[in-house]
C-alpha cells in the first residue's frame, strides 16, 4: 500500500479525533518568506489554520527564513516578507496567544536536531524526494547541500515541538513521512522503556483546491498573477484589469482552453462560494470587461475586514515584533527541552 493510499484510509477516523479531542493534537505549520502572502494562501491554508486553531489545537507556524536560501542564491527582502506575513496572520485570525509563531533562524536549539536526524537517513532516500527534485529543476542550479537535506530541516521543524499532526496537500506527503520514518528511527535507536521519544506525526490531507493565479497558471508573486493580501482595493482591481483572457465574448468555465478568464471565475468562486459556472452563467455575453469588474468588486469585498484588521496592525509596527519575539522566545524554551531530552537519550549529556 503506497503512502497516499494508506494516509486517506487514515482521514475519516483522523478527523473525527480531532473533532473529538483535538486538546490531543500539536500541530505544525507554515511556509517560507519568499514573497508577500496572496489569496491562494489564504483559501489554501491560513483559513484552515484559523479554523484548527479555534477549534482547540496547539499551533505552531514557522516562518521559515532560513529556507528561502535552499533554492535561491539570496535572501534579500526576506526581513520584509516575515513582518509582512506576521500582519497577515493576525489579521486572517491566528492568535497569538493559543498559536506560536516563530522564525527558523531564532530557533539554535531546533536546527541543532539536524545533525542526529541527518544520520538517520540515507543519501538515497533524499534524492528520492519529490520536493527536492522538483526544486533543484525550477532553480536550473547545482544541487546544495541545503537543498538535498531540506526534507530534514522539516523534520527537525516538526519534532522540536513533538508536533503531530501537519496539515499539507499530497504534494508534500512524502515531508511527513520521511519524518515519520525519522521519528520512528530515532525511538528504534535511542528510544527506552520509559517510551518513545517523538510521535509520529500524522498528515492531515487539505482538500481545499489550489486556487490559479490570474492567468491560470500557479499563483505566484513572480508571474505577476496573484492578488497580495497587502494590496489596496485599488492595486487589486487595476491586476484583475490586466488579466489576460480572449477574444470570445461569451464568458465559459473551462479551465484547458480558457485559462484567463476560468481563473478569474475561480477566483469570484472562492470569495463568493457561488460555483464559477453560475458566475460565468450570470455575466453570459456581457463579456471579459463585466466579469473582471464583478471579480474586483467580489475579492475588494470579501478583503476588506482583513485589510481593516491589517492596516490596524500595520499602524502599531512594535506590537507585532513583540508577538513575535513573544513567539521566538516560547519555541526557543520548547526547542532547548526537546535538544536536551535527545542529548540525554544519545548519551551527550555532559
Amino acid at each position: 500500500m503506497d503512502s497516499l493510499t494508506a494516509t486517506l484510509e487514515r482521514m475519516p477516523q483522523l478527523r473525527a479525533d480531532i473533532d473529538a479531542h483535538p486538546g490531543r493534537f500539536r500541530m505544525l505549520t507554515g511556509e517560507r518568506p519568499t514573497g508577500p502572502l496572496h489569496l491562494g494562501h489564504l483559501f489554501g491554508s491560513v483559513l484552515e489554520r484559523v479554523r484548527l486553531q479555534n477549534l482547540g489545537i496547539e499551533t505552531f507556524i514557522v516562518i521559515a527564513d532560513y529556507q528561502v536560501i535552499t533554492d535561491r542564491a539570496t535572501s534579500a527582502n526576506v526581513h520584509n516578507n516575515v513582518l509582512e506575513a506576521m500582519l497577515d496572520y493576525l489579521a486572517a485570525g491566528i492568535d497569538p496567544t493559543r498559536t506560536t509563531i516563530f522564525t527558523h533562524s531564532a530557533i539554535p536549539a531546533l536546527n541543532q536536531l539536524l545533525l542526529p536526524f541527518l544520520s538517520l537517513v540515507t543519501d538515497s532516500e533524499l534524492r528520492r524526494n519529490p520536493t527536492v527534485k522538483s526544486e533543484l529543476a525550477a532553480s536550473g542550479r547545482p544541487l546544495s547541500g541545503l537543498l538535498l537535506t531540506y526534507p530534514v530541516h522539516q523534520a527537525a521543524d516538526i519534532l522540536f515541538c513533538k508536533g503531530n499532526l501537519v496539515p499539507v496537500g499530497k504534494d508534500n506527503l512524502p515531508h511527513v513521512e520521511i519524518t515519520r520514518t525519522i521519528a520512528r528511527r530515532f525511538n528504534e535507536r535511542y528510544g527506552s522503556d520509559s517510551g518513545a521519544i517523538f510521535p509520529e506525526p500524522e498528515a492531515l490531507l487539505t482538500t481545499t483546491p489550489e486556487l490559479p493565479g490570474l492567468d491560470g497558471r500557479k499563483m505566484s508573486k513572480s508571474y505577476g498573477n496573484a492578488i497580495s493580501l497587502g494590496m489596496s482595493a485599488d492595486e487589486t482591481a487595476a491586476v484583475i484589469r490586466r488579466t489576460q483572457t480572449d477574444s470570445q465574448r461569451h464568458i465559459t468555465f473551462d479551465p484547458d482552453n480558457r485559462p484567463g478568464v476560468s481563473a478569474l471565475l475561480s477566483t469570484a468562486s472562492v470569495c463568493t462560494g457561488e460555483s464559477p459556472e453560475a458566475i460565468a452563467a450570470t455575466i453570459a455575453d456581457a463579456g471579459a470587461g463585466a466579469l473582471k469588474n464583478h471579480v474586483a468588486e467580489v475579492v475588494n469585498d470579501y478583503l476588506a475586514d482583513h485589510r481593516s484588521r491589517r492596516a490596524e496592525l500595520e499602524a502599531d509596527p512594535a506590537e507585532v515584533r513583540r508577538i513575535l519575539a513573544a513567539g521566538n522566545q516560547r519555541a526557543n524554551a520548547i526547542a532547548e527541552a526537546t535538544l536536551a531530552e535527545v542529548r540525554t537519550a544519545m548519551g551527550m549529556d555532559y
